[in-house]
């Protein structure tokens, strides 16, 4: 499972579980504070925001150069760029002063991170052991716009797929970015895998757009997304040369983001950092 679709959101299975720790450390806190009216609600509540802030400032830093041609865009977190580390870092700080500098809530704010702690590492856990194995990209059936079939395996080159769809906007902002990705890329293949639509859709969208964009592929049942467990588009999936999963990107892609995947699932590919 790569996402979970909550009515109009889609997560991640670390955001789910994080929220559902989160929800219940404040929970386990409200019960053991109440006789004492000791809250811990403020105390969570900084932990999450300096560590969610700490995340994006660690992840903007990383690239800096390319965010100051944009400035606005480091506010913009569409694109999912943080640093999981750098947050729980900060966190655990955050968390470590307070317990130091109020000792009358060491009690309440104890309980409330342990039962944090004990539901995250629970809820990650179920989720790796009820995770199917996904399927090899050989396995994965897909039809050029021509109706041909295509296969990508045994290619002996990373893929990066890229589910998407002409009606979602998020799918249109990032096009730019995979277009610059397939011009510059030079061992990997990028690859769009469009869900539902038909070709006669796929090619009208592209011939209207100012950049061009190559290797379009259909998934008119949306197998790939159902038998990956992706609950929304657009969804990145990353294969490695022998043609299994090892990562995805749920939402929006920026180049920032994009070059950060890269270089965790594939260290020795190179993506040129030139502007759209």
């Amino acid at each position: 499972m790569l996402s979970i679709k909550i009515g109009p959101l889609i997560v991640t299975p670390f955001v789910f579980t994080l929220v559902i720790a989160f929800f219940a450390a404040l929970l386990a806190g409200w019960l053991v504070g109440r006789k004492t009216k000791t809250a811990v609600e403020p105390i969570m509540s900084n932990m999450l925001i300096w560590g969610v802030l700490a995340a994006r400032v660690a992840f903007v830093a990383l690239y800096i150069g390319d965010y100051l041609q944009q400035p606005w865009r480091i506010i913009d977190v569409r694109d999912g760029g943080f640093i999981r580390e750098a947050g729980l870092i900060a966190a655990i700080l955050v968390g470590i002063y307070y317990f130091w500098r109020t000792p009358p809530l060491r009690k309440v704010l104890g309980s409330a991170l342990a039962t944090g702690l004990l539901i995250w590492g629970v809820g990650t856990g179920l989720f790796k052991i009820l995770q199917p194995v996904p399927p090899n990209i050989s396995e994965l059936p897909l039809l050029a716009l021509t109706g041909e079939p295509k296969n990508f395996g045994g290619h002996g080159k990373p893929v990066v797929a890229n589910l998407w769809a002409t009606w979602c906007p998020p799918c249109r902002r990032e096009m730019p970015v995979l277009a610059n990705a397939q011009q510059h890329a030079t061992k990997i293949d990028f690859i769009l895998v469009n869900q539902g639509e038909s070709a006669e859709d796929i090619l009208s969208y592209v011939n209207q757009q100012a950049f061009a964009l190559e290797h379009l592929y259909l998934d008119q049942s949306g197998v790939w997304a159902e038998r990956l467990g992706a609950a929304g588009m657009p969804t990145t999936l990353f294969f490695d040369a022998g043609g299994n999963l090892v990562g995805s990107h749920t939402g929006e892609l920026s180049q920032e983001s994009l070059q950060h995947a890269l270089k965790r699932y594939f260290p020795d590919a190179f993506l040129s950092k030139n502007a759209l």
